[in-house]
């Protein structure tokens, strides 16, 4: 089945690449195009809010932009088809991923110079996020001549399981000529047991099956994120890869805000894989008994109240 780039196309400058880019990549996989426009982007929809009339009024106002951008993709490499929303809600994002799956969602990177577009891009982000979709933003700056041939993934200690929608990228690692690294980030001492571990759960993971082992690097850094961004600097990688894991609340915000800080400021583009939520655990009555046991060790030595 032929992978679907949606991108969310519009007219100004980092929008434009990022059509050219995704045409790119889905001339270069076989795959076929999807321009998206929307407005605003939220968990729950403000047309609840206001009056039928107003929002049918507002979609019709966006027959000039989606006549402008079928248009616009006669002149791409690759078969284009058109969708234009007000907003972006999680029920379309699903839409959209059902009806045109396998489905990758491409963005363009932040312009610090248009707020609101920048606002956008961070609500479509975490949209997508939530929903655990396949992401890729592209900088203003990605080069747009030739599909990525140096490709760095960034990966840690942990073991990883692909979710089922990031199954189908294996394809871009897989091409001719393509080169793919794995990066290590740590802080504060060299961790040669992590990078090992980092490359061990990347073949794991079936991303690089039947692939040459992936080049190994290794670097240190008090922030994840800039560790990463060096690397990419270091390999001259054209395109990041990083896995976005299930996780608890607070290790889940930890990882986005770092994601988060790739995606504004990386230099390259950022392709984002979501993993499969892990198994729950089913505790033994043996582990149900050490963890009572322990329990009550540790209350025991509490001071008293």
């Amino acid at each position: 089945m032929a992978l679907s780039l949606i991108v969310f196309a519009g007219f100004y400058p980092p929008a434009r690449r990022a059509i050219q880019y995704a045409d790119l990549l889905a001339q270069a996989l076989d795959g076929q195009l999807v321009l998206l426009h929307v407005k605003r982007a939220s968990m729950f929809d403000p047309n609840d809010l206001v009056a039928q009339g107003y929002h049918q009024q507002e979609l019709a106002r966006q027959a000039d932009t989606a006549a402008i951008l079928y248009q616009q993709a006669k002149g791409l490499l690759t078969a284009a088809t058109v969708e234009v929303t007000t907003d972006l809600l999680p029920a379309v994002a699903q839409d959209l991923a059902h009806r045109y799956q396998p489905a990758l969602f491409v963005l363009s990177q932040a312009d610090e110079d248009r707020p609101a577009a920048a606002d956008l891009l961070t609500s479509c982000v975490e949209l997508l996020r939530a929903g655990s979709y396949p992401l890729l933003v592209v900088a203003p700056t990605a080069p747009a001549e030739h599909p990525p041939c140096r490709i760095l993934i960034a990966a840690d200690r942990e073991p990883f399981t692909l979710a089922a929608e990031a199954d189908v990228l294996r394809p871009l690692l897989a091409r001719p000529g393509v080169e793919v690294i794995v990066a290590h980030v740590s802080s504060g001492v060299e961790d040669d047991e992590g990078c090992a571990l980092a490359l061990r759960a990347v073949q794991a993971s079936g991303l690089v099956d039947n692939l040459p082992t992936p080049g190994l690097r290794g670097y240190q850094h008090e922030q994840y994120a800039q560790g990463v961004l060096a690397a990419a600097r270091d390999t001259r990688a054209d395109l990041v890869v990083v896995v976005a894991r299930q996780r608890s609340y607070l290790s889940d915000m930890f990882h986005r805000s770092v994601t988060a800080r790739l995606l504004e400021t990386c230099p390259v583009p950022v392709l984002v894989l979501p993993t499969a939520a892990a198994a729950p655990v089913t505790e033994t009555p043996g582990y149900a008994t050490a963890a009572s046991y322990a329990n009550t060790v540790l209350t025991g030595l509490l001071p008293a109240s």
